[in-house]
């Protein structure tokens, strides 16, 4: 008798341990048994397409897919202009977002994150203009690009005026650009002598177009990539197992695994944080 209930108890033990993850998702998303993430694949290795197959690849979509399976659920990946997102999150087109989204004061006025990424601003130049732009130094009185959509352009400002102004040099002329693509347009255009982008992107493009960029110096920042979620009850309830997902990925050793396939051991979190972006 005691073995029967002993078997008995462990097998529900383990009836109830199979769906738990499943059951830490809202109601919402657990009927409909699918989260909806927003991305844009154009921040190569983060998301991007590949260019035979035009499917979505790169750390944020292989991590978005293992955050499902964690939670029981499936992907509906949507993309959206970067600029939108945010809002689509608001008014519950999508349920979150996986896009190198930077976790930042000014929009966590809105939304909750949850950090899942290390990251950093870094200066590149043309490996064409590298002779006489051997240095982050050499930057200041030049024209420097970076998506506006981001922190970057304040950030090479607030660079600018430490290592250009304060030192008697003419600082840096920041260019703000449709996006990180336009940014490398303009760069190989020479409309600009510089650009910046994450640091975990250029040993990507590096890669992809040889003798190309020349990286200057190292990162000048620390940031943080962050998922979003909304503010409200239903939106606390998913990060709060979206967190717990990715914490069990890291501890089974599936996030270290998914980061060095993409060239990434550099920025693994290691801990996963909320909110701490700055």
């Amino acid at each position: 008798m005691r073995r029967f209930l002993a078997i008995a108890i462990a097998a529900g033990l383990a009836g109830m341990a199979l769906p738990a993850a499943a059951q830490d998702v809202p109601a919402r998303i657990k009927q409909a048994g699918k989260i909806v993430i927003a991305t844009m694949p154009n921040y190569a290795p983060i998301t991007y397409k590949d260019p035979a197959t035009n499917k979505l690849m790169g750390f944020d979509i292989d991590l978005g897919e293992a955050v499902a399976k964690e939670l029981g659920i499936a992907v509906e990946w949507q993309e959206i202009a970067f600029a939108q997102m945010l809002p689509s999150l608001q008014t519950g087109r999508v349920d979150t977002v996986l896009a190198g989204m930077s976790d930042l004061p000014a929009r966590r006025e809105t939304v909750d994150f949850v950090d899942y990424l290390k990251s950093g601003a870094q200066f590149f130049t043309l490996t064409s203009l590298a002779g006489s732009i051997k240095s982050p130094d050499d930057l200041c009185g030049k024209a420097v690009g970076a998506s506006r959509s981001t922190n970057w352009p304040k950030q090479i400002e607030e660079w600018s005026q430490t290592n250009c102004v304060a030192k008697g040099k003419a600082a840096i002329n920041v260019v703000g650009t449709e996006g990180s693509v336009d940014a490398r347009t303009q760069l190989k255009t020479q409309r600009i002598q510089a650009a910046v982008q994450g640091n975990e992107t250029l040993p990507y493009f590096q890669q992809l177009e040889p003798n190309t960029y020349t990286i200057l110096g190292t990162a000048f920042t620390e940031s943080l990539s962050g998922m979003p979620f909304a503010k409200t009850a239903e939106g606390a309830q998913l990060r709060a197992a979206v967190k717990a997902a990715i914490e069990r990925l890291i501890a089974k050793g599936d996030y270290a695994k998914i980061a060095a396939a993409h060239g990434l051991q550099a920025n693994n979190i290691g801990k996963v944080t909320e909110n701490q972006g700055k």
